[in-house]
């Protein structure tokens, strides 16, 4: 039951910081131009870097997410259930990568536009979209990726295989050696 628990826990704490994340990427991204024709809004540069630089920056919101729950899913799942955090963090960060383009897209707060090359058009900034859906692991894999590390490191420190032969010298004492033979002492 307490499986569940923390697996449920951590979804939930990382679909609250997808909506972060979905308003600091609306922040930071910015918005292909567009203009508005009788057919509708028509995007105004079609060699515009504003929609790979939108997914440049999901990438980086979400990253980072991704980095700082790795580290914090681990350090609280000292306790002893890791399998559950985990799989919490790979199906959080799913949710919560899910979540902040939705967000992201809906919120608008940074109305920054790339201006249209060479057009003397009225343009609008259109929606912020993926266009890569790619970057949508970025925070899953960068959570799981941290918490195995550390857990690697962690298991590393304590593990025998560090210190072969139970933490002494195989061949005895320095001091039972003799120098000048290149054997043991007699």
């Amino acid at each position: 039951m307490r499986h569940a628990r923390d697996f449920a826990v951590t979804v939930l704490a990382l679909a609250a910081l997808g909506v972060v994340a979905g308003v600091l990427w609306s922040i930071l991204a910015p918005r292909p131009p567009y203009v508005v024709t009788g057919r509708g809004p028509v995007l105004a540069d079609p060699s515009t870097q504003a929609l790979i630089a939108a997914d440049g920056w999901f990438a980086v919101v979400t990253g980072a997410f991704g980095l700082a729950c790795g580290a914090a899913g681990y350090s609280l799942s000292r306790r002893g259930r890791p399998l559950a955090v985990v799989a919490g963090l790979a199906a959080g960060g799913l949710l919560a990568g899910h979540l902040a383009t939705v967000v992201g897209g809906a919120v608008n707060l940074g109305a920054v536009s790339v201006a249209a090359a060479g057009r003397n058009l009225p343009t609008v900034a259109g929606p912020l979209e993926l266009t890569a859906q790619g970057v949508l692991v970025a925070w899953p894999m960068l959570a799981a990726g941290v918490f195995a590390a550390l857990e690697g490191l962690a298991g590393y420190r304590d593990s025998p295989l560090r210190r072969p032969f139970g933490g002494r010298d195989p061949y005895g004492p320095i001091s039972s050696y003799d120098i000048s033979g290149g054997g043991p002492a007699r």
